[in-house]
């Protein structure tokens, strides 16, 4: 008998705002994606197995740095974000409405989607498995 530790799947999680058009449409990739990730019909090329994780809360200081440094590659945290405007990680907290934003992280791999571009979303599932 051969003993083997079941493969935790990696969290992706979902910053959502509900009453924003956006959000719903980032959470119905996301979740359409899962399903497909279920599938055993689903291509392998295809196929990236994640844990999704929404939430409603707004992202803590260090998870909105990490965000920060995903999106713009800078640890510092200072970085374009939200359609070209510059923020730093002090702004961002201190606004409440940047939380609101839209953001897709797989805290995994170091990727963040800000938005909900559905191409750059499922470009970062379908990475999952292959890194």
């Amino acid at each position: 008998m051969v003993f083997r530790f079941a493969k935790t799947l990696d969290p992706i999680t979902l910053f959502h705002t509900p009453s924003l058009p956006s959000s719903k449409t980032a959470h119905r990739t996301l979740t359409h994606a899962l399903t497909l990730s279920q599938s055993a019909n689903a291509p392998a090329s295809s196929r990236g197995e994640f844990q999704l994780e929404v939430t409603t809360a707004p992202p803590t200081t260090d998870q909105l740095r990490n965000i920060l440094d995903y999106v713009t590659g800078n640890p510092a945290g200072a970085g374009t974000l939200d359609r070209g405007a510059r923020y730093s990680v002090a702004e961002v907290v201190r606004g409440p409405r940047m939380w609101r934003m839209r953001r897709t992280v797989d805290w995994t791999s170091g990727q963040a989607v800000v938005g909900d571009n559905e191409s750059e979303i499922l470009k970062m599932v379908q990475q999952i498995n292959q890194n």
